[in-house]
Formats: C-alpha cells, structure tokens, sequence
C-alpha cells in the first residue's frame, strides 16, 4: 500500500505545475479571472489563442508521462508484475494536483491534457481508442466536453476488457480489479468536473471550440 500512496503523492507532485496558469501570467493575465476560470487547456485556448492551447496541453500532458516515466524508473526492478497499476496511480495523482492544486485554492482545470499524458505513457492500445473518441467526436460537433467524456467511457470500458482479457498477464484478478477501481474513480471525477457542461449538451446549449479560429469567450454567467 505504501508503495501506491508514494506513486500517488509524485504524480499530485507534477500534477502542480499549472501550465495555463504560467502561461498566462507569463503573459499579464490571471487565467482563472477570464473565459471559464478554469486553468487548463481549453480556457486557455479560447483567451490566449491556438498557440497558448497547443503550449498548454502539451505541458500538462507531459507532466502526467514525466510522472509515470519517474515511478516505473524507481520501481519497476521490484514491481514489475504491477508495473501498470503504479502508472495508473502516479497518472491518477497528477490529474488529482491539476484538477485541485493546493496552492491555488483546489481550482485548477479537469484534468483531460493530463489524461492523455497519462493514456500516452500507460499502454499502446489505449492510445487508439483516446484518439479515435476524442479527435472523432471534437472534429464532429467541436463540443471537448463531449470528447473528454467519451474518451473516460471508452478507457474504463477497454481496461476492464483488456484486463480480462489477458493484456495484463502478470497481474492478478484482484489487481486488476484494484486497477479498475483507480480508472473508475477518475471517470467518476471527470464527469463530476463536466458536470455543469453535461447539463449544457442536454440542453443543447453547449459552447463549440476551434482550432484554427477564433473562439467565443465564455461570460461568467456560462462557466
């Protein structure tokens, strides 16, 4: 057990650097008092631009594979049989410390730049699904909330089948079972953070976001 809270506390660790936050001081702004208040990738990209959006992700992304890179190099010699459980541990504490960094009151973004950071460095196989669910749905309807929620389902759904089916060999059933445990809790996160844009896709009034044009800047009635 202690092992796992250790792969928890280095990916919340990483987890703490806020990339859109940063960013956007490093350019004169507070983040979190324009567009959605949310520090991440999406708000970023509809204040500051496609540049800011692309230099966002790519940093929170990277700071969940820098994290389950860092807990395979300390423990792999002694847990390899449980190898991807660990990642998904250290991959579950950095969505924790982006979504609720400590020093910024608990707010920071939801956690989906870092999520595929954290599909990226987990297994090959859930790369495909997390492309083909999020890339599919945002080029479709431009809705990320839509997207994100999608690729939450298609990943809880492929690490239960592939579990079972043999992808992970050398764990266990109760590991696996851990491991789906871990996957659902961060499911269960991520659509409690979407849960006002679960209500705005309901009701048909969800806000679209573009890659390569200007976005419509959310008022503070629509966060």
């Amino acid at each position: 057990m202690l092992v796992r809270i250790i792969c928890v506390i280095i990916g919340y660790i990483f987890g703490l650097f806020q990339t859109a936050y940063f960013y956007g001081k490093a350019h004169g702004i507070d983040i979190r008092e324009h567009g959605s208040g949310n520090s991440g990738t999406t708000n970023a990209l509809r204040v500051l631009g496609t540049k800011a959006g692309l230099i966002v992700f790519a940093g929170d992304c990277l700071k969940c594979i820098f994290a389950v890179l860092l807990v395979r190099f300390l423990f792999a010699e002694n847990y390899g049989d449980i190898r991807y459980l660990l990642g998904l541990y250290a991959g579950a504490g950095a969505i924790l410390g982006h979504n609720y960094p400590f020093y910024m009151g608990f707010k920071g973004g939801k956690g989906i730049a870092a999520t595929a950071g954290m599909v990226l460095s987990f297994h090959p196989y859930f790369v495909i699904v997390g492309v083909i669910a999020f890339f599919g749905t945002f080029f479709t309807t431009h809705y990320v909330s839509l997207g994100s929620l999608l690729v939450y389902a298609g990943l809880m759904i492929e690490i239960v089948v592939c579990g079972q089916m043999g992808v992970f060999p050398e764990m266990t059933q109760p590991e696996l079972l851990e491991m789906y445990g871990v996957m659902a809790f961060l499911t269960i996160m991520a659509y409690w953070k979407h849960r006002e844009n679960i209500v705005r896709l309901i009701h048909g009034n969800e806000r679209k976001t573009y890659l390569f044009k200007k976005n419509k800047v959310d008022t503070p009635e629509q966060k």
